[in-house]
């Protein structure tokens, strides 16, 4: 009988568990008996299979995740998970924090190293073949499942480390000490490492996994996108020529681990890797989200308006189980009350029970200013809205009441926004769909939602995460949070991905506005050539004739429809722009009081600090370099 991935991967952590982590791994490279024994059968290789898959890093857990890191999040002091102090500059190279390459725990379940997870797939690709009862189709399969893991362990740890070594098979036992100590290679050969694997297993992969029980598994469509953001990252200023940083990086024979020269060619191979990877999902019905399920009675009598079809549209893009815009979902298992759901969904105060709503996680200042207004302009652009006075406070209209509660003053901020913002940011005076209700926000000291006495579950901004929380969740016990695979690859990131590409390859075209509009026109937003060539309407017009300028609202666009899905920290580190965004306090509403005039006043509530260049790469762990003297440690580690 099938069992689902999900299951076998909970086994196999029971089975790591009663051999001892150590043990196990250890017997992974060995020509011995027990691994013999291991793939005779699919049945017993099973287990082995899966625990490939369970190296994947756990996005939505709040604990072990780069979700919570850069400045789209924060959190009150007390509850600072180790992402937070990373970007307080608390890493350390004798014990790094959040470590790809050595591994690190965590609540509930901790991150393996991934070079012990590239390990395990070297050991499955050279053993399933001994099975005796499954045919070479299935053989195949799983070894192009296994390289497609490896080439994106290698790519984590590409992006985290920069230069790496390539393990392409596992050192025999008795291999010497030399052997053993591998140098790291050049950032540009480690990408044709990656780049070559992943397309020496496409054709062995199914086009597309559609079994309920195998959701999850890889297949070709997962393995293009997976090309893509390769593709992306290795043309981007951080990787491609960068020049500013490591000049003086080099190796033991002398050679820049960093290509010293930019070159547009990586651009051009990256704009053909993501229109082969939207060509693929296209091929196997993938589309960006409309939602067409049925309509909660709170909503039912506003239905007809299209600003709350698009708000339910982008909503459940991300939180509708593996719906038609989900590329690769991430189904390992995890534990409920350590997902990032619990720790940004808000408390009822009528709830007999709220031990699943912890409401801490909070967005920051930066990101409510981020999101376009109404007209899909940056809100320092748009002339018909003047944000220059954004922090005072009006009185909601009627006109308004889709997305706050007319009467009431709010922000001028958190009007005329798009749709985005009202569907991922929750703000005082505002709506808010969970716990099966919709809610007018209260976010004032003392009030329905606001900070309660002295308590640590708050949000410290003032603001809201809704766009991680799927609108049935009630938090009174952990099983009524509705569970959703972590869109590890979506549709829209394919077309960003694309429009970026093109511009830096061959500067603005139609081609390049098409995609971004593909992702506009969901997001209830004009079509950026439209609204940027309106003098009326765009104080710079005609920007998105330029690359320069192009490459700001592509940039922008990005931030926004790809907001608090653990893009941004590597975004911003790719782009080079860290000194620009992490090096600045983290600000938010004075939440401690409970006037108008008083709440609405912005702070300081956090801070964030990254060094230029130590920052932008991790440390290797100081014990890795001492058992491997071969490995040349990071600048400025």
């Amino acid at each position: 009988m099938k069992k689902t991935i999900q299951h076998i991967v909970f086994c196999s952590f029971v089975l790591l568990g009663l051999l001892g982590c150590d043990k196990y791994l250890d017997i992974v490279p060995d020509k011995t008996q027990e691994v013999s024994l291991m793939f005779q059968r699919k049945e017993a290789a099973y287990p082995a299979l899966v625990t490939c898959y369970s190296y994947l890093p756990q996005n939505d857990g709040l604990y072990a995740t780069f979700t919570l890191a850069s400045d789209e999040l924060t959190t009150p002091l007390a509850k600072e998970p180790n992402s937070i102090k990373l970007m307080k500059g608390q890493q350390v190279a004798d014990n790094p924090i959040m470590s790809f390459w050595s591994g690190y725990g965590a609540s509930g379940r901790g991150q393996g190293s991934l070079w012990d997870g590239i390990r395990a797939c070297n050991t499955l690709i050279a053993n399933i073949d001994q099975a005796v009862d499954m045919t070479q189709v299935e053989k195949n399969t799983w070894k192009a499942e296994a390289t497609v893991l490896k080439a994106y362990y290698h790519f984590l740890l590409l992006n985290y480390y920069g230069p790496i070594p390539t393990v392409d098979v596992n050192l025999p036992i008795d291999a010497s000490d030399e052997e053993l100590r591998v140098h790291r290679n050049t950032v540009d050969e480690v990408v044709t490492y990656i780049l070559n694997t992943l397309d020496l297993s496409i054709s062995d992969l199914p086009e597309r996994v559609t079994g309920s029980n195998d959701l999850g598994r890889m297949d070709q469509v997962i393995a293009h996108a997976i090309k893509s953001k390769v593709s992306l990252y290795a043309a981007s200023p951080f990787f491609n020529g960068n020049s500013e940083f490591y000049s003086d990086f080099l190796n033991h024979e002398g050679v820049h681990f960093f290509n010293q020269n930019n070159e547009i060619s990586k651009w051009e191979t990256a704009a053909i890797s993501a229109e082969d990877a939207i060509a693929a999902a296209l091929a196997q019905g993938a589309e960006l989200y409309k939602y067409t399920g049925s309509v909660p009675r709170h909503d039912q009598s506003n239905f007809q308006y299209i600003t709350i079809r698009t708000l339910y549209d982008i909503k459940y893009s991300i939180v509708d189980k593996w719906n038609s815009e989900v590329l690769w979902g991430d189904s390992n298992p995890v534990n409920d009350w350590w997902r990032l759901q619990s720790g940004a969904l808000m408390k009822d105060p009528t709830a007999s029970s709220v031990q699943a709503a912890w409401q801490w996680v909070a967005p920051t200042m930066r990101m409510a200013e981020l999101y376009y207004t109404e007209n899909g302009l940056p809100i320092e652009e748009d002339l018909m809205h003047d944000f220059s006075d954004k922090f005072s406070t009006v009185r909601v209209s009627s006109s308004q009441k889709m997305y706050a509660l007319p009467g009431l003053k709010t922000a001028k901020l958190h009007l005329h926004r798009e749709p985005r913002f009202y569907s991922s940011i929750g703000f005082d005076a505002g709506q808010y769909r969970a716990w099966g209700e919709l809610w007018n926000l209260r976010m004032k000291k003392g009030q329905t939602h606001g900070r309660i006495a002295n308590s640590s579950d708050y949000l410290i901004t003032g603001f809201s995460l809704k766009k991680l929380i799927h609108p049935d969740s009630e938090g009174d016990a952990y099983d009524k949070l509705i569970r959703y695979p972590w869109p590890n690859a979506r549709l829209a990131e394919l077309y960003l991905n694309y429009a970026e590409a093109l511009n830096e390859a061959y500067g603005p075209s139609q081609a390049v506005y098409d995609a971004l509009n593909v992702v506009r026109s969901r997001a209830g937003i004009p079509d950026v050539e439209v609204v940027w060539s309106n003098a009326s309407l765009a104080k710079n017009v005609n920007k998105h004739t330029t690359q320069s300028g192009l490459r700001e609202i592509i940039r922008q666009e990005r931030m926004i429809e790809l907001a608090f899905e653990g893009h941004r920290y590597n975004d911003i580190r790719r782009w080079k722009l860290a000194d620009q965004y992490f090096n600045s306090n983290v600000r938010g509403w004075s939440v401690d009081e409970n006037s108008d005039a008083n709440f609405y006043k912005v702070i300081d509530v956090g801070i964030r600090s990254f060094e230029t260049p130590r920052d932008y790469l991790h440390p290797i762990q100081t014990s890795e370099l001492v058992t491997n003297p071969n490995l040349i440690q990071n600048p400025q580690w």
